[in-house]
């Protein structure tokens, strides 16, 4: 298999079937072996019906079905996992990608390139999702030191070697080019187009940019302490320990020279210190154990599965 395209999806009836067709003309003169991998998240209208169709019509569509909605991140983890093909395309399934892009990124893969992100420089958004997005990229650009202008747009290419390596999972899916670039792959960029949303509406509110706030600690997390936690917490407890000891070394001295110490707020807060510093290093050392404990694969059990098990696109299972 030369090309895998994977589409998470939820609730997306209307476009799955024209969002095929465009697919096919994009990658259908390239005279190469490609296949879809649709997951449906969860969808709750005819999502599914016109999956099974496309299924029935093509050999080269596969759905995987989630029993509940379970996330983007989670949608690609699988995705990533099945997917066959040398090169991995990733795309929204509203229509707002266009597919029309892919043979450029496949070049890009081509001439070298690991990883080949979408920027919507001009996006067909509202004014109210423009600018937190910019805001959003700005900042992850700036901590992350990966200066891709649309870390969240959902139309990239991957090296096969990319999507086997780098672990999706909670809403990492924003990072994936922050993740592929410290895991030691090239990662580049190009302006693609961005259509306007045809069909539904969008399913993402305010608060995922909040929730990618907390995405944007966790992938600084585990670029710099997964491995040695300890150094982060302990190195926050014994600043907060040594405080606290200093201060309580302070009022020792003064009660040796007859003050009263009982009613100083001083030491409370001395107490607190240390006892907040000794529980930073037992944190530390709790997740030093983890560290060595965890499993490597985060696994999301699939209610249903039309396509590749462990052989043909047309095994149904």
């Amino acid at each position: 298999m030369d090309i895998s395209v994977v589409i998470p999806l939820l609730n997306e009836a209307d476009s799955l079937r024209e969002l095929y067709e465009r697919i096919d003309d994009a990658l259908g003169p390239l005279g190469r072996e490609w296949e879809v991998i649709f997951i449906n998240d969860g969808s709750t209208d005819s999502s599914m019906d016109v999956l099974r169709s496309l299924h029935e019509e093509k050999e080269n569509v596969r759905v995987l079905v989630f029993g509940r909605n379970l996330g983007k991140s989670a949608a690609l983890s699988v995705g990533f996992k099945e997917a066959v093909g040398d090169v991995v395309f990733t795309m929204d399934a509203d229509l707002q990608d266009d597919p029309a892009e892919l043979p450029v990124m496949l070049k890009m893969i081509e001439s070298g390139y690991d990883l080949v992100s979408g920027w919507k420089k001009e996006r067909r958004d509202p004014l109210s999702k423009r600018l937190p997005s910019k805001l959003y990229n700005a900042v992850t650009g700036r901590l992350s030191g990966v200066g891709i202008h649309d870390m969240n747009c959902g139309l990239k290419a991957y090296r096969k070697q990319v999507v086997k390596t780098i672990r999706v999972y909670g809403e990492l899916h924003r990072y994936t080019p922050v993740l592929a670039q410290w895991a030691g792959f090239t990662v580049t960029e190009v302006v693609v187009k961005h259509h306007a949303r045809k069909h539904g509406r969008s399913k993402f509110g305010a608060e995922r940019f909040l929730r990618g706030f907390f995405d944007l600690l966790t992938v600084l997390f585990l670029r710099r302490y997964i491995t040695r936690p300890l150094h982060l917490f302990g190195m926050l407890g014994g600043v907060l320990f040594s405080g606290g000891f200093l201060a309580g070394l302070y009022l020792t001295i003064l009660k040796i020279m007859g003050q009263a110490i009982g009613r100083r707020p001083l030491l409370t807060l001395a107490i607190l210190l240390m006892v907040v510093g000794v529980q930073f290093v037992s944190l530390g050392l709790l997740g030093e154990m983890l560290a060595n404990l965890r499993g490597d694969d985060i696994s999301y059990p699939l209610r249903e599965r039309l396509g590749r098990k462990d052989g043909g696109l047309g095994d149904k299972s």
